[in-house]
């Protein structure tokens, strides 16, 4: 069997995308790695459709992690035999193009996101400049380029003169099921919910004013906003919820299993994504919560950002909200929970659009690319 490996720089736990990635190549006939890093959180893993290697660090922030991470990737995959290199995102692009020279080695580049555009980056201008060079330096040398969306994609395309594939990071079609009872898991059977899930509720991701609008004043006594996940602002809006005394309307779980987090997502009255467009990564995004909360028949609150207004808009399947005022938003969750015959329409109008807007057919894409190796 062909090995291929596929390197990230996180714990692969909670990696929808990687994870899914990894399923089909496994269904293709190929005998699948993968490697993260083992942070001291990091839950047991061991998926049957793949070996996992967490690589464990002594720094795990800024320019250590990523400098300490890299060289050990790089001698990872050095001496060890893989016939084919995944890199996922440009912080480990550098370690898989060197092995890829050294023994070539096919190399595919799977981007999630437009890296050099996220806030983390843009807002410090030598790391910008230091992640910019690098993906200056090696993106023209590759053959195989996947991204998250069409628009993303165009902007590579532009920069780069280099066509890429698209595989949107939707979820694997699951029909409906019967919800398990809200008491079995720790929710109220009173309340609607308001769901914000994701593995990266940072910065500019409109979670603050998605708290605040939960403020008495705004009206949503019969609401919990449930935020599922994990995320660098997540402290920031914990001390929120306690100083405002919002502990009764707004409840943190940790990041959860895929499986796990369908059950809790199956109670939600609405999904919300409300990603802002302050820099140029956020305002092309396409996050996969949406199609998550679609194929739970939830229906959505997101901001007006292109790729998520373009499949609100086609589908029908909820609200695009016009700002980030947290009485706007209030105004929208209210909208949405209150019109029982507009909310089944959209229920309905999500899992019809689930049924298209699924890995089997994003997946079709990926055995194309990957077939060739084989």
């Amino acid at each position: 069997m062909k090995k291929v490996h596929l390197s990230v720089t996180n714990d692969l736990f909670t990696d929808q995308r990687v994870l899914k990635m990894a399923r089909t190549l496994h269904d293709m006939g190929y005998e699948v790695h993968l490697c993260g890093v083992r942070r001291k959180d990091s839950r047991p893993f061991n998926p049957e459709y793949a070996t996992v290697k967490r690589i464990p660090l002594l720094f795990h922030k800024k320019f250590l992690f990523y400098a300490e991470y890299n060289l050990k990737l790089f001698f990872h995959l050095l001496f060890r035999r893989y016939d084919v290199l995944v890199s996922n995102d440009l912080d480990t692009l550098l370690p898989n193009y060197l092995v890829k020279w050294l023994k070539r080695k096919p190399l595919v580049y799977d981007t999630h996101e437009y890296f050099t555009g996220t806030p983390e980056v843009v807002s410090r201008p030598f790391v910008h400049k230091v992640w910019k060079s690098l993906e200056r330096w090696l993106f023209p040398r590759l053959q195989d380029i996947i991204t998250v969306n069409a628009s993303i994609a165009g902007l590579y395309e532009k920069e780069y003169g280099k066509k890429l594939h698209v595989v949107r990071n939707v979820p694997v079609y699951r029909k409906p099921v019967a919800a398990l009872p809200a008491e079995e898991l720790g929710l109220p059977a009173d309340k609607d919910i308001v769901l914000l899930q994701g593995t990266g509720i940072n910065i500019d991701r409109g979670a603050e004013e998605l708290v605040e609008a939960m403020k008495p004043v705004y009206g949503l006594d019969n609401i919990l906003l449930l935020i599922i996940g994990s995320g660098d602002v997540i402290p920031g809006l914990k001390e929120m919820t306690r100083r405002h005394g919002l502990g009764g309307r707004v409840m943190f779980t940790g990041k959860m299993a895929p499986d796990r987090l369908r059950d809790y997502t199956m109670h939600a009255k609405v999904g919300v994504s409300l990603d802002k467009d302050t820099n140029i990564n956020y305002r092309y995004s396409l996050p996969n919560k949406i199609f998550d909360y679609m194929m739970a028949g939830v229906p959505q609150l997101v901001s007006r950002l292109p790729e998520l207004e373009k499949i609100i808009k086609k589908y029908d399947t909820g609200l695009v909200a016009d700002s980030h005022d947290p009485g706007h938003i209030a105004s929208c969750i209210k909208t949405m929970v209150s019109d029982a015959g507009q909310w089944k329409q959209w229920q309905h109008n999500s899992l019809v659009a689930a049924r298209e807007l699924c890995w089997e057919n994003e997946e079709k894409t990926v055995r194309g690319i990957y077939r060739q190796f084989l």
